[in-house]
């Protein structure tokens, strides 16, 4: 008879905690279709990184959220929630992007101007940005990798063997004595070039009466200068010489530079011929595609991790029966919509609960031949969760470690996921019977839930039941909250 009592206060209480969460919704949230919003879609090649409830926004400031995502004629068909407060207009503009490192994308909306009119209710934004994704980036970075890597290696090819090196050495070594001749000559000389000039300066200034004199004046200024630089300077000096010198060192130069042109062409041509390493990566087909099927399946492990979504959840439970507090953190990792991986640290007031079996052999006649001793242990110590999810319509079936044992679960969604019912099978070996845990949460605010349920339902002395809170925090979150906490670090006194 207590027992039928117990049962019927706790679905009374599950039954107002119900009315009441749904008064709540309905009071803080208007409906899908209220006058406070409108809807229009956009037509996308590619939908990669949105989801539902997604942010939409004009100018940095939400107007919106992604109501679903559908795939229509082939492409990704985005519905849109907007205020009325917000119009588009049919010149208006919708552009995907990039807002986390995990691959989560947004909306972005240019409005438009209003002479030509506002979009009606259901209607379509025309002009869409895709914008660029994670495998093009990363397939032109290969790509500049690629011809980075064959230039280098024609370069090396072509001066990194010592036939190369001396003759750029040999190069080198030329050009300077060249030079050092040339100053040399012009130092010497300056004397001499001097008077030319102003011979020259002569010639121009005496006008025509004097053109044949200064011809002849012209002739013996050259016949002098042929004196100075042939015979009257001495050996050692000699100009002469030196030019000729100088010009043998640019026709040794010249034909260094024409051998070094000749190994170019020479490794050269044996790419096009399909020689050595660099000749068959240009010529081997088959190599070249097991470059790209290297590249495709690197592309494939890096896409999951790009679309991977983080969110993290605070929980707080309080039993009324045993008068405690249970505790969660919780760390979602949802590569898909339909696929996420649980990890949850408990604090739970019951402890954790080891079971140990021991079996003691005796050969006393008056005692039984074999005893064996089960002993329950409870440590003051946190539990801790890993499972597996995969959503299959609106039920989520979970398998894995539930709070330090084995364990599964399943979830009900309702009303486009704002109301969840959870139920959980766990601690098989701790008690007569294991441990079924059942509660309904309700989504009261964007990040806050409302949680209410019973626990241990088949052990009747730990029968119990709990009403709590809980706050899920999503990438956009963490991305606000982790400067500041690293502000919060830094400055701590040390």
């Amino acid at each position: 008879m207590q027992n039928v009592t117990r049962s019927l206060k706790v679905g009374a209480l599950l039954i107002a905690a119900s009315v009441g969460s749904v008064a709540l919704y309905r009071t803080l949230f208007q409906p899908q279709g209220s006058a406070g919003n409108y809807h229009v879609y956009a037509i996308f090649n590619d939908a990669t990184g949105l989801v539902p409830r997604s942010r939409v926004l004009t100018a940095g400031i939400a107007i919106g959220e992604i109501e679903r995502i559908s795939l229509e004629n082939g492409r990704a068909r985005v519905d849109l929630r907007i205020q009325t407060t917000a119009p588009i207009f049919r010149n208006g503009t919708v552009a995907r992007r990039a807002v986390s490192v995990l691959g989560e994308f947004l909306l972005v909306v240019a409005p438009g101007t209003p002479d030509v009119g506002r979009v009606p209710d259901g209607g379509r934004i025309n002009t869409v940005f895709e914008g660029s994704s994670t495998d093009e980036i990363v397939n032109n970075v290969a790509q500049i990798t690629r011809d980075l890597q064959r230039v280098t290696e024609r370069v090396s090819r072509a001066v990194g063997n010592e036939d190369a090196e001396r003759d750029l050495r040999e190069i080198l070594r030329n050009v300077t004595e060249l030079t050092r001749s040339v100053n040399a000559t012009v130092q010497q000389n300056s004397t001499v070039v001097s008077h030319t000039l102003q011979n020259l300066d002569s010639l121009t200034t005496r006008g025509q009466p004097d053109v044949l004199a200064t011809l002849s004046n012209l002739r013996e200024s050259t016949d002098r200068l042929t004196q100075i630089l042939g015979r009257n300077q001495p050996s050692g000096d000699n100009t002469v010489t030196q030019m000729q010198e100088t010009l043998r060192n640019v026709a040794d130069a010249s034909r260094s530079l024409r051998e070094s042109l000749d190994h170019v062409n020479n490794v050269a041509g044996s790419i096009d011929r399909g020689e050595g390493n660099l000749g068959r990566l240009a010529r081997d087909e088959s190599l070249i595609d097991e470059v790209q099927g290297t590249a495709e399946a690197l592309n494939d492990v890096v896409q999951p991790i790009s679309r991977l979504q983080t969110m993290v959840g605070l929980r707080s439970e309080y039993s009324f029966i045993s008068n405690t507090l249970r505790s969660y953190v919780e760390l979602r990792l949802q590569p898909r919509e339909d696929k996420y991986f649980l990890i949850e640290v408990i604090d739970d007031p019951r402890g954790l609960t080891t079971v140990s079996s021991n079996i003691t052999d005796t050969t006393d006649p008056t005692l039984t031949p074999h005893v064996r001793t089960v002993s329950r242990l409870t440590t003051d110590s946190f539990r801790f969760s890993a499972m597996i999810a995969r959503r299959v319509g609106p039920i989520t079936f979970r398998y894995g470690i539930k709070e330090s044992s084995g364990g599964f679960g399943a979830d009900l969604h309702l009303l486009d996921d704002r109301i969840e019912v959870r139920t959980d099978l766990f601690g098989f070996g701790e008690n007569s019977y294991p441990r079924f845990r059942a509660a309904a949460a309700f989504n009261v605010l964007q990040r806050a839930w409302l949680i209410a349920g019973i626990d241990d339902v088949f052990n009747g002395d730990r029968f119990d039941y709990f009403l709590g809170a809980q706050l899920r925090f999503l990438d956009d979150d963490l991305k606000a909250i982790l400067p500041f906490s690293g502000g919060a670090f830094t400055s701590a006194p040390r």
